[in-house]
Order: structure tokens, then sequence, then C-alpha cells
């Protein structure tokens, strides 16, 4: 027991380490802790919802599964817990906070999901759940909050940015899904291809969130593309 769950949650640790310190202005370890509780804490409702649709063969499209039954779901309680929970916490005051509050949620989900997923299915499959699914919830988290912390640092478009924050990686999300519900050989090919871009894609909204100061409230043009 002890192995799964440490091959379960170590992924997260790492993910969880390598973002935060990256951080120019750490961020509380405490509130950090809380918003990774509360990200494994959805893992019930959500598996709730998604049995509820599997079981009663509510739906049979690939499609729809892949984005509103998975990544609808888990997008939207991500985002939900963020917007009520840390958006408006003092503790909040920098473009990149977002990105670790929003990773940290996305973390604590992976990681309980992760561990219920191993003691299923059997610790061999630890390293390639590692390597995708647990980076895949951690780089959505870095998207989320990238925008959650744009909306809260820039006071154009601020409803725009709040939207980006579930739009982006819900449709990264389903995406992901949709390559693996579909290619049933060789799928590696297909997401190897995709988790690469989508660590560009957020290492760059990293890199951008981090070189702003708390400070700034208003974001140059180039800076909001």
């Amino acid at each position: 027991m002890f192995t799964i769950f440490s091959a379960g949650i170590a992924p997260a640790i790492a993910l969880m380490s390598f973002f935060y310190l990256k951080d120019r202005f750490t961020e509380p370890i405490p509130l950090i802790l809380r918003t990774f509780i509360l990200g494994a804490l959805l893992v019930f409702p959500i598996m709730f919802i998604q049995y509820v649709f599997n079981t009663e063969g509510l739906v049979d499209s690939t499609f729809i599964q892949s984005f509103f039954i998975v990544a609808l779901s888990e997008e939207f309680f991500k985002w939900f817990i963020f917007f009520y929970c840390i958006y408006n916490h003092s503790e909040f005051d920098a473009h990149y906070d977002g990105i670790v509050y929003a990773v940290g949620i996305s973390l604590g989900f992976a990681s309980l999901e992760n561990i219920l997923f191993l003691f299923s299915n059997g610790i061999e499959h630890a390293f390639s759940r590692a390597l995708f699914p647990v980076s895949s919830h951690a780089l959505f988290g870095v998207i989320m909050g990238y925008y959650f912390g744009k909306a809260k640092m820039n006071n154009t478009h601020k409803k725009r940015n709040l939207a980006f924050a579930f739009l982006i990686p819900f449709i990264l999300h389903g995406t992901y899904n949709y390559i693996l519900r579909t290619v049933e050989s060789n799928w590696l090919i297909l997401l190897i291809p995709f988790m690469i871009g989508l660590w560009i894609l957020a290492l760059r909204r990293v890199k951008i969130a981090n070189q702003l100061h708390p400070n700034i409230m208003f974001l140059s043009k180039k800076e909001q593309a």
C-alpha cells in the first residue's frame, strides 16, 4: 500500500515543486496544501458523475464522452474551486500566483485519481501515468492559472480571461481524452507530439507570468497574446 501511495503521489510532488520554485515571490505552503486537498476532494463527486453516465449508458459518443463527460466536469470543477476559494484571496496578488494555485488544485485531483488507478490496475502503470495523465493535469492547471492571473492583474478583458481560464484547459483536456479513446494502436505517435506542444505552451505561459511584477496591473499587447 505504501509503495502504491508513494508512486501515486511522487509525480505530483515533483511537478508542484518545479512550478513552485519558479515563483519569484513564493506562496505560503499551507495555502498551497489547501488547494491540493480541495483538488483531491473533487475526485469523488466527479467520479460519481462519470460513473452514472458510463454505467447507465447515457452517452455512446466518443467525442461527447471525451469532451463533455470527462474534460468538462473535471476542468469546470477545478475552475469553480479556484474562482470561489482562491481568486479573491489576499495572497493571490501576482500573475504567477494563479499558476501556482491552479497547479495545486490540478495536482491534488491528479494525485488521488492516480493512486486509485494504481490500486485498481497495478503499480506497473506508475511511470506512464506520471508521464501522461498527471503531467497533463499539471499543464492544464498552468494554463488555467495563467488566465486567472491575467484576469486578476489586468483590468481589461477580465471576463474574457476568466472564460479562457476554463475554455482553453477544457479544449486541451478534451483533445487529450479524444486521442486516447479513438486511437487504438500507436497512440503514442499522436500523444507524444501533443504533450510536447502542451509543455511548450505551458512553459511559455510560465515565462510570461513570472516576468511580471505583482504591482503591474496592465499588460503590453505582446504579453496579452
